[in-house]
């Protein structure tokens, strides 16, 4: 496809579209690059970061996508043919668009799946609403199915508010009132400290805020962050980064003896490839919870078993394999409930549908297409064998309590 008379997208609904009115023909050239309701296939285009910041994590999101991928294919309640189409965001918003253009437009993808950055997330938004393609969001920042909704997205992963819904909380009650928070200074990052802070300040629970601390994306040196931490009167630090941000952040902590003093609890330090990255200095950090392969819930035992006989070298899957999956999975029930591959009209069918999911019983709510998913308060513990922490589940709350209501969303959907 390519560009119109006035240099704008040539939306591949519009030449649907053009093609009742005109007749197929002469369109045809268009139609061999439309996939799902052309052939009665489903294209599914996964962009993950495969190279840039988050490189160490994109791969388990692949897989994840491409197990789910494979379930269907052997699927008899699955009428159509299913292929997945592969691409490299680069962790970067700029070639992550181009990466999904290229599958969309030379593949045939009517539904994407990807990214872990939120600055990747919330261009992928915007590129399936101009594209009319379903886009199942790898990224975790409030935006992305809040004020940045909008009805083409449905998104898998746990928000940034969800987890603070559950242990923003728990933290003042449990490790202390007087709270630092240190951010990497990003969309995500931002979130964080936006959606923990205001629901420490909503708290019954004593909170006194006594500093913050922010850190470019990719920063190597975090010594002064430590040390005025350290200094401060904090009884616990909360820390809204991952990835390598996280890993590099979480050792010099520990060997500046920062935990020793001050409880630190974060968002993703219990992501497996975190733990890998942490070892021992790992242990007794706090994180909220978004998935364990421990867990007796949904599709899970299926998932792992499967997961870890087809990726034997990536161990148990953590939380990037879960969303590459369920993304998928969940996504696939709308196509059933339409009895189309049409995106328009899956996700009419998507919206507030009741399904299954690795996690339990689940939905897109209807308001923001967000997952209910729950969430827990966990710490990571020395483990029995081996550096890396294993993951003890303190408390948990539901999908209902977890998610925030529709009316603070500011999603309009």
């Amino acid at each position: 496809m390519g560009a119109d008379a006035t240099g704008g997208t040539v939306r591949r609904r519009d030449v649907l579209a053009a093609a009742g009115a005109a007749g197929v023909a002469s369109v045809s050239g268009c139609l061999s690059n439309i996939g799902g309701g052309a052939s009665g296939t489903v294209t599914y285009g996964v962009v993950s970061p495969i190279s840039g910041s988050y490189s160490s994590l994109g791969p388990f999101q692949r897989h994840g996508a491409e197990l789910a991928i494979s379930h269907l294919q052997e699927d008899d309640d699955f009428d159509y043919e299913i292929e997945g189409v592969y691409g490299d965001t680069e962790t970067g918003p700029s070639t992550a668009t181009q990466a999904a253009s290229q599958l969309v437009e030379q593949d045939g993808a009517d539904f994407i799946m990807g990214a872990i950055s939120s600055q990747v997330g919330l261009a992928l938004n915007s590129f399936a609403q101009e594209n009319e393609v379903i886009y199942n969001p790898g990224a975790a920042a409030i935006p992305i199915t809040g004020e940045s909704c909008n009805e083409y997205v449905f998104r898998s992963e746990t928000n940034t508010a969800q987890i603070a819904e559950g242990c923003a909380n728990w933290t003042l009650e449990n490790l202390g009132s007087n709270v630092w928070f240190h951010i990497a200074d990003y969309a995500y990052g931002q979130s964080v400290l936006r959606e923990w802070r205001s629901r420490m300040e909503a708290s019954d629970t004593e909170f006194n805020e006594v500093g913050v601390t922010r850190a470019e994306l990719g920063a190597q040196n975090y010594e002064s962050y430590i040390s005025q931490i350290q200094n401060s009167d904090a009884d616990v630090l909360v820390v809204g980064s991952t990835g390598g941000d996280f890993v590099r952040f979480g050792n010099q902590a520990a060997s500046a003896g920062l935990g020793e003093d001050i409880d630190i609890i974060t968002t993703t330090a219990s992501f497996q490839s975190l733990r890998a990255g942490l070892g021992t200095a790992g242990y007794g950090i706090y994180s909220g919870v978004r998935y364990n392969a421990s867990l007796s819930t949904g599709w899970n035992e299926q998932f792992v078993d499967a997961y870890t006989s087809e990726y034997p070298d990536d161990g148990a899957p953590g939380n990037f394999a879960r969303v590459g999956y369920d993304s998928i999975r969940m996504t696939a029930e709308g196509i059933k409930e339409a009895d189309s591959t049409d995106p328009t009209e899956v996700k009419d069918a998507l919206a507030g549908l009741d399904t299954n999911s690795v996690l339990g019983d689940n939905r897109y709510r209807e308001c923001d297409q967000q997952a209910m998913n729950p969430v827990w308060v966990g710490q990571n513990v020395e483990p029995d064998s081996g550096e890396v922490a294993d993951v003890e589940l303190i408390e948990k709350f539901s999908g209902e309590d977890a998610i925030p209501s529709c009316d603070s969303t500011n999603c309009s959907l």
